[in-house]
């Protein structure tokens, strides 16, 4: 993604009682399922040519869907907008069978960047479903990761949005259920939520593994370290994008005496840093690197040069392209097929 247009000097360099620094957190930004994704667009542009439709948000971070715009990605809300015959991606939240089946009836040419980590959250749904269980869906109503899974097994998913939903709950045979989860929820309160429920309903089953994916846990750890220690915690991210809206919440929880979501350094409020001589500074998973350099630039400005990194976790993991962009147009094996970049 190219840097944006900076306002150098915007933020003032004001006198604190004591040493000013910032605290970044690392890892941060870009997951391998979301690198996957952004990916996956561009290569459909390259191969294909613009316009290639996008069902929903690739990723939720209004830079990356403005720069994929500006490369020739459409993004509509459903298929049923997208033209007949065309290319169409779905987002890496994933889709619902009903959303396949209609744009297939479309003569659509999907491409699947659903991320690998949802994906076996889905198959996990149609297993339970079909043993005959009844699955508690742990996230928020209305996300398009959890309209996905529900849409796997409708008939035998009830949506539990937080610890707050147990006690009104109500099952036709509690020795019959098993939990899983949206993959980008807080940990902790997850834990929570899983914990009342089994207060309630002891046989509750757990899912094979954890279904929190691996990038939204090591972030949720790297500011938890951060937070104690912060007078202030910045997370870059859009406001639709749950995990970064949890990295907020979990740095005021964990001792931030403040913390504020931002798509990027020009929301930054010079009163916010009244008094602040630590900030804390971290990314959502769906945040390009870019957007946090030029924060740290804006901060430098300000009086905050010093940058230490806390380093929670190292990050390896790549997930293999769409198999229709596995190889270029003259049907040689494109050389990122294994994986994204990091950036």
């Amino acid at each position: 993604m190219p840097r944006l247009r900076r306002q150098e000097g915007r933020l003032r360099d004001l006198p604190v009682d004591g040493e000013k620094k910032v605290l970044l957190a690392a890892p941060r930004g870009y997951c391998a399922g979301v690198d996957r994704a952004v990916v996956a667009v561009e290569r459909a542009l390259a191969r294909y040519g613009a316009p290639v439709y996008v069902r929903k948000q690739i990723v939720h971070n209004v830079h990356v869907v403005r720069t994929l715009e500006n490369l020739g990605a459409v993004f509509v809300e459903e298929v049923d907008e997208v033209p007949e015959g065309a290319h169409v991606v779905f987002s890496a939240h994933g889709v619902s069978p009903a959303v396949v089946r209609a744009a297939a009836e479309r003569g659509l040419h999907a491409i699947d960047a659903t991320c690998p980590l949802v994906t076996k959250v889905h198959r996990e749904a149609v297993r339970f479903a079909r043993q005959g269980r009844r699955i508690l869906l742990i996230g928020h109503t209305g996300h398009e990761e959890v309209e996905g899974t529900a849409g796997e097994a409708p008939e035998h998913v009830t949506i539990v949005n937080s610890p707050d939903d147990v006690d009104g709950l109500e099952v036709e045979d509690p020795a019959n259920l098993v939990w899983l989860s949206q993959t980008t929820l807080s940990v902790d309160e997850t834990m929570e939520t899983v914990r009342r429920l089994r207060e309630r309903f002891p046989e509750l089953q757990d899912p094979p593994s954890d279904d929190i994916c691996y990038a939204t846990q090591n972030r949720q750890v790297a500011i938890k370290r951060i937070a104690p220690q912060a007078d202030l915690v910045l997370v870059v991210g859009s406001a639709n994008s749950s995990n970064s809206v949890r990295l907020g919440e979990v740095a005021l929880e964990y001792g931030a005496r403040a913390a504020h979501r931002i798509d990027d350094a020009s929301e930054v409020r010079q009163e916010w840093l009244d008094g602040v001589r630590t900030i804390g500074v971290t990314s959502g998973a769906s945040v390009p690197e870019v957007l946090v350099q030029e924060l740290l630039d804006d901060l430098a400005d300000a009086g905050y040069a010093d940058v230490e990194a806390t380093v929670t976790a190292e990050e390896d993991l790549v997930f293999s392209l769409p198999k229709e962009l596995r190889e270029d147009a003259a049907g040689n094996r494109d050389a990122r097929a294994l994986g994204g970049r990091g950036r």
